[in-house]
């Protein structure tokens, strides 16, 4: 149960923020944003507030922000559909039904002959007299159908008629806030658990090690490895994992003087990849100060960014094969193991996984912002957008695409945890 919870609040809080980046710079462009969702598929929790559905939606997998004038947010009434009107006092249609069902007496019926619901808002059609009508429709009208209610949304309140840029930072915004939200996780770590120092001093030497075998002790405070000189723990860390298999030497400062070790690292392996350990134990001292914890937030964050993009980089050239991806059900499987060691260390997790998101957004492929992206780039080259048919097939592709590599990443989780 824990872990289901630790796992509810870490993914609601990433897919949040990440939708709330897109939907704050929406709403900051003038873009009508219809629904914002937490998860996809079936509604669970729904509440209208202005003109934006909130909802919580059954399947852990993502979630959404629907703003106005995006593909399948078309409303048009055709010729011959026989709507009901409801007038303001200014002759303004307000309210628009789309079935006959009305039981307002002040609804008027007409039978559709033209309607604009974008640009000029107005409705044309023939009253039940057999009188053509036209009526103008106020900007914040509504569309009733079969209990759903939908605003209309003027031309000027819609995703593609903004500016360029406004576009493009509505996008691009929800990634960056996933950034920023794991900077502010690793800034509350920093302030709450206090930040590392990161001094390359050696905690615990465990026995029958390479350590060992070489003569390090603890209290080793390590000056230099393989040549290079060593400026914290990472330094050192990187050094004995680069030189998997193979000896190296060691300068370490023990009690004012300097010593040379040689050690050989034993050949570990994870996720196919092969780096070098020599069973040696670190507990940093930390230190609590506001300005050091603002610093190591965006050290963290940046070398977690750093740290990603390396790790794509292996996928690509095909030094990590899918079995290394995980999709909901391995990062449940992570959570829940890194959920044994305390709250600081779900936290520490929340923000990689943060990141993660953040990155994977980016990427220009289609139907992920980072594929969006790149239209708005050929777009400020070409001087105008791409047909927006054309773009709207590339993206469902890519979607189609994305939905199978999740089944297959999702199945392979099921078999390494469960078979």
């Amino acid at each position: 149960m824990e872990t289901i919870i630790a796992f509810i609040i870490i993914f609601g809080s990433l897919v949040f923020f990440h939708e709330f980046g897109h939907f704050l710079f929406a709403k900051k462009a003038g873009i009508m944003v219809r629904e914002f969702a937490i998860g996809m598929g079936p509604k669970i929790l729904g509440i209208q507030k202005g003109e934006t559905l909130y909802t919580i939606r059954l399947l852990p997998l993502g979630g959404y922000v629907r703003m106005a004038g995006e593909d399948f947010d078309t409303v048009e009434l055709l010729p011959g559909y026989r709507v009901g009107l409801i007038l303001n006092s200014k002759d303004e249609v307000t309210k628009i039904h789309l079935n006959s069902n009305v039981s307002n007496p002040d609804v008027l019926f007409i039978e559709t002959e033209i309607a604009d619901l974008s640009d000029e808002l107005y409705i044309k059609g023939y009253d039940e007299d057999e009188n053509l009508v036209r009526f103008p429709i106020s900007r914040t009208a509504v569309i009733y159908e079969k209990g759903d209610k939908t605003l209309i949304a003027p031309k000027d309140r819609q995703f593609d008629s903004k500016p360029l840029l406004g576009r493009f930072l509505t996008i691009l915004a929800g990634p960056v806030f996933n950034f920023i939200l794991a900077f502010f996780v690793f800034l509350a770590l920093g302030l709450l658990n206090g930040v590392p120092t990161n001094e390359p001093i050696i905690t615990e030497v465990q026995k029958d090690s390479p350590a060992a075998a070489s003569g390090m002790q603890a209290g080793d405070f390590v000056k230099e490895a393989d040549g290079k000189a060593v400026h914290s723990w990472t330094d050192f860390t990187q050094e004995i994992q680069d030189s998997p298999g193979r000896q190296i030497t060691i300068k370490v400062e023990r009690g004012g003087e300097l010593k040379e070790l040689q050690v050989t690292p034993d050949t570990m392996e994870d996720a196919g990849q092969s780096f070098g350990q020599i069973g040696v134990l670190y507990t940093s001292p930390v230190e609590k100060n506001p300005l050091k914890a603002i610093a190591y937030g965006a050290q963290q964050t940046w070398f977690w960014i750093a740290k990603i993009f390396e790790l794509l980089g292996m996928l690509l050239t095909g030094k990590f094969t899918l079995d290394a991806l995980s999709g909901p059900v391995g990062i449940y499987k992570a959570t829940e193991q890194v959920a044994q060691y305390g709250v600081f260390n779900l936290m520490n997790w929340a923000a990689v996984l943060s990141i993660n998101l953040g990155i994977m957004n980016l990427l220009p492929l289609p139907a992920l912002d980072g594929g969006r992206l790149l239209f708005f780039l050929f777009e400020a080259v070409r001087g105008r957008p791409i047909d927006r048919q054309k773009e709207g097939m590339v993206h469902f592709v890519g979607i189609m695409l994305l939905m199978l590599l999740m089944l297959v990443v999702t199945w392979n989780d099921i078999q390494k945890f469960f078979f």
